[in-house]
Order: C-alpha cells, then structure tokens, then sequence
C-alpha cells in the first residue's frame, strides 16, 4: 500500500514526469478524447477535472478502467472508427497515449488525421521515439508494435515535440530499464530527463503536441 502511495504521488507531484507534462499540455481543456485508452490511462493523474471518454477494443481493459473510474464513459470500438462515432471539432483535446505505434504505418497516419479533425484545440500523442520491438502481453494481442515515430516525422506534421522518461540507451521492451542494478540506473534515467526534455531526439518517449489554431 505504501508502494503503492509513493508512486501515485510521484506520478501526481513531481514536474519533469510524462504525468506532470501531460496535465501542462491539456492545460484549459474541458473535454478529453482517450483514444486507446487501455486500462490504466494516465488521464487518472490529472489534477484538474477534465471530462474524459475513452475509447478503446480491447473490453476487458474497458472493464478495468471502468472499476478504476477513470473516464466518465466509455466506447468499445476500434480506434479506427472513431470518425465514424465523434463529430469535427467535438473535444476541446484528443489524446492518444502509447497507442499509435501499435498500429501500421499506414494506420497511424489515418488515425492522426482523425483525431486532428475532432479535436478542437489540441491533439496529443505519445510514443516511443523510434521504432521499439514488443510483443503481445496481459491476454492482448493488440499490444504488438509494428511502428516508430520519431522527432523528425511528427514536427514535420505540425507537432511540438519533447523527449520524455530519460535518455534513449536506458530502457527496453516495456520501457523495462535495461541495466542493474535497476534501481540506480533507474535515478540515471530520471537525472538524463532534466536533458532530453528539450533534447527530444535522445529520448526514450516523445509527447508530441499540435495546437488546431482555431
């Protein structure tokens, strides 16, 4: 349980973590798409009420987002049909967490025009910076990654970009910290943060963010 508090707050509390930065870009919005919202978004963290509805295909993680309470409803759909479901210009922000890479390139490139035709002030993605092998875990076999996205490409669309959660050479599958013992490189990591942030092409995630202009 004390575990369990200590990284609640420093997902809640602490400013350089992919949480804190999240909160900064959804900064005055009042309606949030979750596109792929799995069964622990980061939405949870946020410390400013924030009308979210998740959409996701994968029902048992619905269901567990549903017993954490995290979004105020809830879509059981493919990520792919979401403009089919929501109108343009119908949340002030949509987000799509560790999400596209699980998708072709091709299909990443659709969902992006997609969720920049609903969102009215801001589209949000977070990835990996480049290409990361993964396979399928936890019974979901849309966990496989079969794309990268870097820096170059998604500033090239309209994105600003920042590097997230340390130094690239630091972590692996899962965003597992590749080196022991874990716990220090694990500071190493959250110490290189402090660079990448504005080093984006080091990094071992990206959050991308494109403001609609309207």
């Amino acid at each position: 349980m004390f575990a369990g508090f200590c990284q609640d707050a420093y997902k809640k509390l602490l400013p350089w973590t992919y949480y804190a930065e999240l909160r900064k870009a959804v900064a005055g919005c009042t309606e949030l798409l979750d596109v792929g919202c799995g069964s622990n978004s980061p939405v949870k963290y946020f410390s400013k009420p924030v009308y979210c509805v998740g959409v996701d295909v994968h029902e048992a993680s619905i269901e567990e987002s549903k017993k954490q309470g995290i979004h105020n409803e809830y879509y059981l759909m493919d990520v792919l049909e979401i403009h089919r479901q929501f109108e343009p210009n119908s949340f002030d922000c949509v987000l799509a967490s560790d999400l596209i890479e699980h998708l072709t390139k091709e299909d990443g490139l659709k969902l992006l025009a997609m969720m920049e035709a609903i969102a009215k002030k801001r589209v949000i993605v977070f990835t990996p910076n480049g290409f990361l092998p993964q396979g399928e875990y936890d019974h979901n076999p849309w966990q496989v990654h079969k794309s990268g996205w870097d820096l170059e490409e998604m500033e090239a669309k309209g994105y600003k970009v920042i590097g997230i959660n340390g130094h690239k050479s630091l972590r692996g599958e899962y965003a597992d910290i590749k080196l022991r013992p874990k716990i220090i490189w694990r500071m190493v990591s959250e110490i290189t943060q402090l660079f990448v942030r504005n080093h984006p092409q080091y990094a071992f995630q990206i959050l991308c963010v494109k403001e609609k202009g309207i």
